[in-house]
């Protein structure tokens, strides 16, 4: 600590991991990254084990911070799409990196194990 305040470098990476930590977020950006908006039940068939409760409250979040944007349509039923904004393009070559770790890590434990 300086000065009684926290490390900003710290302070930086833990916002920039709440972005996009858990089970879930990197896998709804991964599909919205395409640049086409989807509907909330288009993303229900894309990821089958997330709940309903879960989706909702993780496209609100990134929804709050400006990473999507939700649009909705007045008609019968509502029509409500989500699509990644060009702030929350800027996640792609993080994520990218992230999963060719994973890849790589992947990789690394098998051999390790052999």
């Amino acid at each position: 600590m300086l000065n009684g305040q926290k490390n900003p470098s710290q302070c930086q990476m833990v916002v920039a991991l709440n972005m996009i930590v858990g089970k879930w977020k990197p896998i709804i950006l991964d599909h919205l990254l395409h640049g086409e908006a989807l509907r909330f039940n288009e993303l229900k068939k894309l990821i089958p084990d997330i709940t309903q409760r879960m989706l909702t409250m993780h496209l609100r979040e990134l929804e709050e911070q400006d990473i999507l944007t939700r649009t909705v349509y007045p008609q019968v039923p509502p029509k409500v799409e989500y699509q990644i904004t060009e702030y929350g393009m800027t996640l792609q070559p993080i994520l990218t990196m992230m999963q060719a770790w994973g890849a790589k890590h992947i990789e690394h434990m098998k051999e390790k194990e052999q």
